[in-house]
């Protein structure tokens, strides 16, 4: 039986999707229905409020880092057991990833997953031309199933009936009306919202009001119908165990290339997470374990040590400018990681992570592992990346190519080490990240997903370390 399942879409960001889809969310799971949360894109901080109106993994569903094959497969593998899945679209319906067409669009994926696609329409400014604007977005591509509209912030009784009335002739049926001023709102920072981790009690109290608002202002049995009416997925979900063993990987001396076979010795890994390190893909920690490692979570703000037994370290993207004082306070990890990096054991880091392995964070001492300093700015940098592994490192093999994401406001002096992480081949060339002894360092964000050697290669980094400790087990 194919999951139910809907795509929350908009003409335009800043129209209210992510309100909409979360209070979806928290309303069907409130109903006593398992909802499946999926996002559009390489956004991690959406899927935190996601997984909190759901009680399950925010999955991202992202055409461009994973492509477009793996789409149905990985929504499949996350919607397992679901009784609904709701997918909140990422920008307006038909934009992706520049220049490319409809790549990593929310009509592209739409399409992939055979789903409606209900839309979600600022119609503050308007009132008959909420009509012609639907009926554009409706006959743009004949393979998007538009199938409902969700008028958001509607200011009077007056101004909704207008907008009914002109929607009346349009063939798109209006499932749901919220108005301007009723919403629950989360505060933003320099990158989007706060993340969830930040603000636990405040998100949550959030999260229930926008369900209340949604349940009150949208026709619930008519979107749960909706999401009902879709066809079957003849796609098999995604399986970390068979993406890792298809076939042995370069670089990964040691591993078997068969199904099921994994590292042997269950390598502790460490993954950094509490407030400063919220940015990370739920598929990651299951190939590390489908990998054959022991994955255990731990706090830079709050855990004078790593783990015991750890043999390999990752540490995802989040906000260590926002948590600097705090991070570099805590010497008695800095130190650890420090030593664990020393010992060449495996040290993958993403874009926060590579911050909290400089020297220093905006004149703050961090880990000082990397000989290189960071410092925030103004300027944003945002952008899907083509990257190539120039050679052999903690994380990926001479010649892997790789799709990723840059998301940043800080800078780093020098940007790339003797020996870069990665060389970008798209949008421009250069090299960047730092890649010497265990370390593998970068501001890249990639899904392992589209490439699982990367989790394979870090394991056998770890099994080699526990080894060499005599700690294997």
């Amino acid at each position: 039986m194919s999951t139910p399942r809907l795509v929350i879409a908009a003409p335009a960001s800043g129209s209210g999707k992510t309100t909409v889809a979360t209070g979806l969310m928290a309303a069907f799971t409130e109903a006593g229905l398992t909802v499946s949360p999926h996002k559009v894109g390489p956004d991690y901080i959406d899927p935190g409020y996601h997984s909190l109106a759901t009680g399950r993994p925010g999955r991202n569903l992202d055409a461009y880092l994973c492509g477009p094959g793996r789409i149905a497969p990985l929504f499949r593998h996350g919607a397992a057991g679901a009784d609904l899945a709701v997918v909140e679209g990422v920008m307006g319906l038909f934009d992706g990833a520049s220049g490319m067409g409809e790549l990593s669009s929310t009509a592209q994926v739409a399409k992939v997953l055979r789903a409606p696609v209900v839309l979600v329409v600022d119609a503050s400014a308007q009132s008959r031309s909420v009509a012609a604007l639907v009926h554009g977005f409706a006959s743009w591509d004949p393979e998007v199933r538009l199938a409902g509209v969700i008028l958001n912030k509607v200011g009077s009784d007056r101004h909704e009936a207008l907008l009914r009335e002109a929607m009346g002739s349009s063939g798109v049926p209006v499932l749901g009306v919220l108005r301007r001023d009723g919403l629950a709102g989360t505060p933003s920072r320099h990158l989007g919202l706060v993340p969830v981790a930040e603000r636990r009690a405040e998100a949550l109290e959030s999260v229930r009001e926008l369900a209340a608002r949604v349940r009150a202002g949208c026709d619930l049995d008519a979107l749960l119908a909706l999401a009902r009416s879709v066809p079957e997925l003849p796609d098999a979900p995604w399986d970390p165990a068979a993406a890792l063993f298809a076939g042995a990987a370069p670089g990964t001396a040691g591993i078997p290339g068969t199904a099921g076979t994994t590292v042997p010795g269950q390598p502790l890994i460490a993954v950094a997470g509490g407030a400063a390190f919220t940015f990370s893909y739920a598929e990651h920690t299951e190939l590390l374990t489908a990998a054959g490692a022991e994955v255990v979570p731990f706090d830079p703000l709050r855990d004078e040590e790593l783990p015991p037994g750890t043999q390999g370290l990752v540490i995802g993207g989040g906000f260590p400018e926002v948590y600097a004082p705090e991070l570099s306070a805590n010497a008695p990890l800095r130190a650890a990681v420090a030593r664990l990096a020393a010992s060449g054991a495996p040290v993958a880091a993403e874009c926060a992570g590579l911050l909290y392995l400089s020297r220093a964070l905006d004149g703050k001492p961090m880990c000082g592992v990397l000989p290189a300093e960071a410092r925030m700015t103004e300027r944003l940098t945002l952008g899907y990346r083509e990257a190539v592994a120039l050679g052999d490192n903690a994380l990926a093999a001479a010649g892997t190519r790789v799709r990723g994401h840059e998301f940043h406001r800080t800078v780093l002096e020098p940007g790339a080490g003797p020996e870069p992480a990665w060389g970008l081949t798209h949008p421009a060339r250069r090299v960047e990240g730092f890649a010497a002894g265990g370390v593998h360092a970068s501001y890249l964000h990639v899904h392992w997903a589209a490439e699982p050697s990367l989790a394979v290669r870090l394991v056998a980094g770890a099994a080699r370390a526990a080894a060499v400790q005599g700690t294997a087990r």
